[in-house]
């Protein structure tokens, strides 16, 4: 059996604001930490080169993995160029910007490349906060596989969610401690448009990420001149 390394973190990397600012907070926090990304049919997968991009930046072990199977399964946006974006959140349901399954993929599959690898910690970007309706970002739903995961795999797992109860105000002011506002926002694909840096500025994700830039910089402007 592998001998599973406390020191080690992987990080479900995306290359977008949230996981970007999750590598630098496990980079903080773990002797040793790896990235995963997924091409999973994605429009926007220019991610992927995104993600590797900001991985060489960080100095961190960096892995694609291609899982198609994840895009055809279910109709959404975000994978199915004939269906039309969702710009605001629906009544009784999540945005087609939610792909069904997906983050229940993703850390199923960390858990199997991580326990490979001995690596004991998994980092994961979702947040209860700004979560846009998705089910699966839910602080309930980490909790609920991190238990299934170590019965399964029969390992003791521990899923790190540091953006979990903070917004997007609160995301960039973690971005700024560690360091690291200037790359994210400037090296970041979060746009559902892929485009990199401030995005297309009118989809969902772009909308979030500005008005919690905005409110950032705003409110550290005004520590500012408290302090003078």
């Amino acid at each position: 059996m592998m001998q599973m390394n406390h020191d080690c973190a992987l990080v479900v990397f995306s290359g977008g604001q949230d996981s970007t600012t999750c590598l630098f907070w496990a980079k903080a926090h773990f002797r040793e930490v790896h990235a995963l990304t997924f091409s999973y049919g994605q429009k926007h997968v220019h991610e992927v080169d995104v993600a590797e991009r900001i991985a060489g930046l960080a100095g961190v072990r960096f892995e694609r993995m291609d899982v198609p199977l994840i895009g055809t399964l279910a109709k959404n946006a975000l994978t199915d160029g004939s269906v039309r974006m969702d710009e605001e959140k629906p009544a009784g349901g999540p945005p087609n910007t939610f792909v069904p399954g997906r983050n229940l993929f993703f850390l199923s599959i960390a858990a199997v490349y991580a326990r490979e690898r001995g690596i004991s910690h998994l980092v994961t970007g979702v947040s209860e906060t700004d979560y846009s309706g998705y089910p699966d970002c839910r602080d309930s739903f980490i909790k609920s596989l991190n238990v299934t995961l170590n019965l399964g795999i029969e390992e003791q797992f521990v899923i790190h969610t540091p953006l979990m109860w903070k917004d997007k105000c609160q995301t960039w002011a973690l971005a700024d401690e560690l360091g690291v506002l200037d790359l994210v926002r400037r090296e970041t694909l979060t746009c559902y448009n892929g485009v990199v840096g401030d995005g297309c500025g009118h989809c969902p994700a772009c909308t979030l990420r500005r008005a919690g830039l905005q409110k950032y910089l705003e409110q550290k402007e005004r520590e500012g001149h408290a302090d003078e």
